[in-house]
Formats: C-alpha cells, structure tokens, sequence
C-alpha cells in the first residue's frame, strides 16, 4: 500500500466516523501518535490525513490542543442554576426535581416505581453470584453487541408475541434512552423533521433538541395517534422518524388499536417512515396488545426498551431490535461512542433476575398492586374533581384533567415548595395545548401527597379564570 493510499485511508476512516455521528462538531480529534496507533500507519501518515481534512474545511487545528471537527457542537441552553420551584416548567422540569430530589421530597410526577416494589431479594441473589463469579466480570469492558445469554433470553421473550428474530439483531445498550439517542445519531442531521405523538413522553423532546431535529406533533387518541393528522403531517413535513409508545402511552396509558396499528404501518410504508417503537412499559400489560415491530416484522420498525421499571433504575441497561445491518451499524457506533456495551456487572445481576424463576411472579404480584393502586387513586382524585383521560389496561399512569380554571404548572410549583412533585401536561406536550393535565403515578401517591395536592388544590393563586 502506497503513502497515499493509507492517507487516503485515514481520512475516510474519519468521514466515516462524521457520518455516523460517531464524531460530532466540536469534539476533539484522537492525538496524532493515538490515531496512528489505531490505523496502524506512522503518525506522518496522520498528520498529512488531518492537514487534507483542514484545508477541505472539515476539521480545524488548534495549536497546543489539536484538531477538531468544524461547526457548532449540539447543545442545549444553559442555565443558571435556580432553586427548585422558580426553573422553568419545561420537559426537563421533573426529570431535575426528581432525580436531584432528597430523600424527604415525595414523586407522584416521578417515571418509576418506590424501591419496596422492585425484586430486591433476587437482586441481592445476583449480586452474591456475581461477587463469586470471574474477575473478569468485575474489571472489563463489555461486549460490542452485550452477552449473547441475555440477548437470548430476549429473544424468547420476543417469539413468545411472535417475533422471531435471532440474538444477532439484537443490541444490549446502556439505558432506553441510550438507545434512542444512537438511532438519533445515526439516522438524523440538523434540521431533520421528526414525529412525536401529543402528549409524549417529555424526554423524547429533551433528547430531540440535543440533536436540533424539527419536532412535530400528531394528537393522540385512545386508539393511537390520530390517524387523518399522522396522514396529513406525513405528506406536508417528510419526517425521517416516529417515536411513540404502542403499549401503555407514556404519559396518557393508551394502548393502540389493531385498526389503527395496521394503516399506520400502511402510511409509514408508502411514506418511508422509520418508526421507534418504545416498548419498555409493554411488561406492564395484563395481555398482550397490538405491537408495531411485530405486525411489521422489524421492516422499518425498530424495537427499543430496557429493564428500569420493573427490574431497577439502578442497574442500567437497555436493548434495540432491528433489522442485522441496522443493529451492525448500530453497534460500531456504540463501540465509538461507549466503548462497548453496557456493563457486565449490570447484564450479569439482569440475566440472573430475570433467569430467577421469582421473576415472573414479580411481574404479576406488581401487575395486581398496580390495578389496586389505579382503582384507589382514580377514586380519590375524583373527589377533587381530577378526572382521568381514559383508563389505562395498566402500568403506572394516569393522564388526568384538572377542574376548570386549574393551570397544572402553578400546582406543579406550588406542589414543589412543599416537597412535593407533580408532572404537568404542558411538559408533555410539543404543541403546549396541556395545560390542563396531570400525570400521576399510582405507585408514588403516598397520604402526604393526597394533603399537599388538596392543599394547592384549594389555593386561589393556581386557578387561571
């Protein structure tokens, strides 16, 4: 191989990297003796690849600190800090407040479930296997593609509904959201159109503005989405994505229609639609319902979830089903971004727990808690005049409307001063036409919530007439 050619190399190794994403604008170059280590060229052979790349205008040079990708590095709007109940109601409001929460702030507006409910005896059988297990588990990157036992075990899952696909088009990723944010990555560029569901879960939004995609909206119906409206944006905006929850919508718990899912299928196909189907709450259901990547075969669906609600928050790790070049791509650009999978610490305790024999009876026993939970909570909030919008089959939701008059943000911060918080509509909304709703988690109602809400319930300041 001439000089020229390994130059040549390098640089459409880097190209490769820009088009996957892999590199963003802004980031940092590896050093010249690293880069050459990796392509194993010399470092001559590097630095006449980047002086190419400068004078093309794709990267630029520092001196003393390096080369860097050109243009301005995705990014959101820092602010500066405020307390708690004075930032901004936007859809990273009550991801901030509950996270950074103390222990003594109750989370009715919270996405997961109280400790108490999650299988924390098999956890801790997992953890004693792990610590007898190989040193290698405890010390060493994971896999590109995550353990193949674990993939298989999904793939079980999988067959069970039937879709029949093998462990190779199947991608361990670190988190659910982690799993959107690589097909973000490899399927959009700034500017790009994206479809989301009204109402929709808050951090599809959040993680959307990262990537400077133009977000649009489709109301949602108790069917699914409104299908005249998906029609309609289709035709007038192209979107490159749709990203929706099949099995109880987040934040609303509707579950889609056979009738609907088959025409959206329909319409994605005549329109070259790629569609991510968020599957993680589909656990919940008392009964399987319609699933898109199912009906569609993984055609131009592609199945993302994770165990957070039903295993733990804690032990992150999630998973994307796709078709095998998509999950091939997929895979080197977490190799680029993650270095690996997720970690084998936490897919050794997830295939151990979920290999438990307890687990599926855990499943169940919060299934039937959930039910209980949802019947006590729709009966309470009815007598403050909190209706819900529909009924969920299950999960943890509740999408309610308030009494006329009630504006869900000023709850929500009168909420928060008192430790306690609350998810109002608008962050879930795209089109800020939620102002009315609430987002409860049955789970998380605890009888100091239910005094603080009719405290702020009651309050003059929150009402808007």
């Amino acid at each position: 191989m001439t000089q020229a050619s390994r130059t040549i190399g390098v640089m459409e190794a880097i190209r490769r990297q820009l088009a996957t994403r892999a590199l963003m604008p802004g980031e940092r170059l590896p050093s010249i003796r690293r880069f050459a280590t990796v392509m194993g060229v010399s470092p001559s052979t590097v630095v006449e690849a980047y002086d190419r790349l400068a004078a093309e205008g794709v990267i630029r040079s520092r001196p003393g600190s390096g080369f860097y990708v050109l243009g301005a590095a995705p990014s959101l709007d820092l602010r500066a800090p405020a307390p708690p109940q004075e930032q901004e109601v936007d859809p990273f409001w009550v991801s901030r407040q509950s996270l950074d929460a103390d222990a003594d702030v109750l989370k009715p507006g919270c996405g997961w479930l109280p400790p108490d409910w999650m299988p924390q005896a098999a956890m801790r059988r997992a953890l004693r296997q792990l610590a007898r297990g190989p040193d290698a588990v405890l010390t060493d990157y994971g896999s590109s593609l995550g353990p193949l036992n674990l993939r298989r075990i999904l793939g079980r899952q999988f067959a069970d509904e039937g879709l029949d696909i093998s462990p190779e088009s199947i991608l361990l990723t670190t988190s659910g959201s982690q799993s959107i944010d690589l097909i973000c990555r490899y399927h959009l560029r700034p500017g790009d159109t994206v479809l989301v569901d009204d109402p929709c879960y808050f951090n599809f939004q959040a993680l959307l503005r990262i990537y400077k995609a133009r977000i649009i909206s489709v109301r949602f119906t108790p069917a699914g989405p409104d299908l005249q409206a998906f029609a309609d944006m289709l035709g007038q905006h192209r979107p490159r994505l749709y990203i929706t929850n099949s099995a109880l919508h987040n934040p609303t718990g509707g579950t889609i229609t056979p009738q609907t899912a088959h025409r959206l299928l329909k319409l994605a196909a005549e329109h070259d639609l790629t569609i991510i189907e968020d599957d993680t709450f589909a656990v919940l259901e008392p009964d399987l319902s319609p699933r898109l990547a199912t009906l569609d075969g993984l055609e131009r669906v592609i199945r993302i979830g994770s165990f957070s609600k039903t295993l733990s928050a804690s032990v992150r790790c999630g998973y994307i089903a796709g078709q095998p070049d998509l999950i091939a791509a997929l895979t080197d650009l977490q190799v680029a971004t993650n270095f690996g999978g997720p970690s084998p610490v936490a897919t050794e305790i997830v295939t151990s727990t979920l290999s438990d024999g307890s687990y599926r009876k855990h499943v169940e026993g919060i299934r039937r808690r959930l039910a209980g939970a949802r019947k006590t909570t729709v009966a309470r909030l009815a007598h403050m005049g909190i209706e819900p919008w529909l009924m969920p089959r299950g999960g943890f939701y509740l999408w309610c409307t308030l009494p006329e008059g009630i504006e869900a943000a000023e709850i929500a911060r009168a909420a928060r001063r008192r430790n306690v918080v609350l998810a109002p509509g608008n962050i879930f909304s795209p089109a800020q036409t939620a102002a009315s709703f609430m987002r409860f988690n049955v789970s998380q109602m605890h009888e100091r919530a239910w005094g603080v809400l009719a405290e702020v319930m009651a309050a003059p300041q929150v009402r808007n007439d």
